[in-house]
């Protein structure tokens, strides 16, 4: 199961990735890498995700054409409706996979962290669907902002817990998570939502996301006879991006671009584009690109969208990044509002705030795309759960 061209270590994407962790972590690390090598290949296993997914999910999921802006914008915009799933967002892939691999495992508890909080919602629906028990740490400035989400993980069952400490976002989430794990080890399974954290969760988040890619690039041959000329997807952690990017690796003709969330863009305020503007560090077990202080501090991101809000990006992207495979580039919060806004006036489709990142690179390099191209977004959810959030920005008038 090997990630990319000339990645010979388990577990590394070039230099990128590794198990930096606490001895004590090592144990339920080494059972997931386990089930990753047998459980995850298995014929059983995939039978019934592929049964899952199609039944309980709604995959595959469709493109569309969006024929208004496509008219405005001179060449042709597909979108990859991961919106249309389940749940609203790609990350019931992850999160069904996961909770049926730690079922396969003998599990009956699984924890996960959430920004957005779309992954929380993914993986208390796994929970409920498995009949197991669920508890999600979440900061609580995104408990907040994301109060819709809130509401839903705690009508299927689960436990949030609100982490106070740190920036109160994500990589909190995630320190809280790692720290319950060492300490319910026997029982409980991590659903780690991202392609970031140690070996082997970049790997096994990819496998089980690359099914976004996979269809989208089957539908497009299928459909209009060709690749398209660009794919993009948004970068926070990585996992809707790397699941939509990966299966066009080869296909060298296509151009795939990363969207990382800048922030408000103005001087001296934080950002949460860490392949563009960090540097090489070690984050939550892996050695990524970091937002970090020249002796190594963790710098606090922030992004408009909860889901982007991360200091740091999957290992792979960086190695992806340092190889020139894919241009990583950077959009800002009044851009992903402009694209939120457009979208749903022109298409009638209201796209997460962290597609919108990804939307809004391609408003704004229209004019260098050439007509006659074929763009695909990776729409990775649906925005109901930002319009509150939203709307404190956005004049509808």
């Amino acid at each position: 199961m090997d990630t990319i061209p000339h990645t010979s270590r388990p577990g590394y994407f070039g230099e990128f990735g590794g198990r930096f962790v606490p001895e004590t972590l090592m144990p339920p690390l080494l059972e997931v890498e386990e089930a990753l090598t047998s459980i995850l290949p298995s014929e059983a296993f995939r039978n019934e995700l592929q049964e899952l997914l199609a039944e309980y999910c709604g995959r595959p999921t469709p493109i569309t054409l969006c024929k208004n802006l496509s008219a405005e914008l001179g060449f042709e915009l597909f979108l990859k409706r991961e919106d249309l799933l389940h749940t609203g967002a790609h990350k019931i892939n992850n999160a069904l996979g996961q909770a049926l691999l730690a079922r396969m495992m003998g599990k009956s508890h699984v924890i996960a962290e959430t920004g957005a909080g779309q992954h929380g919602v993914a993986t208390a629906t796994a929970a409920a669907k498995f009949g197991m028990r669920c508890t999600v740490f979440m900061g609580a400035k995104d408990v907040e902002r994301q109060a819709p989400n809130v509401q839903r993980m705690k009508l299927l069952g689960a436990q949030v817990v609100a982490v106070q400490s740190g920036s109160c976002t994500l990589k909190d989430a995630i320190n809280e998570a790692l720290r319950y794990w060492i300490s319910h080890q026997a029982d409980t399974m991590y659903v780690f939502g991202t392609a970031a954290g140690p070996h082997p969760f970049p790997t096994l988040v990819r496998e089980l996301q690359k099914v976004i890619g996979t269809e989208a690039r089957e539908q497009m041959l299928t459909r209009v006879g060709t690749l398209p000329d660009y794919v993009v997807a948004c970068v926070g952690g990585g996992s809707n991006a790397i699941g939509m990017l990966h299966p066009f690796i080869h296909d060298k003709q296509v151009r795939l671009v990363g969207v990382e969330a800048g922030g408000t863009g103005e001087p001296g305020c934080e950002n949460s584009a860490a392949i563009n503007l960090g540097t090489p560090g070690v984050l939550h077990g892996a050695r990524m690109n970091l937002l970090q202080t020249p002796d190594g501090q963790i710098c606090e991101s922030s992004s408009i969208s909860a889901g982007l809000d991360y200091p740091g990006v999957g290992p792979e992207h960086v190695h992806l990044h340092h190889t020139g495979r894919v241009l990583y580039s950077i959009a800002y919060d009044h851009e992903a509002l402009d694209a939120f806004r457009r979208l749903s006036r022109a298409e009638g489709i209201i796209p997460a705030l962290e597609s919108s990142h990804a939307l809004a690179w391609v408003l704004r390099e229209a004019n260098s795309i050439k007509p006659d191209s074929r763009v695909l977004v990776n729409l990775s959810g649906r925005g109901d759960k930002d319009l509150a959030h939203a709307l404190h920005y956005i004049d509808l008038d």
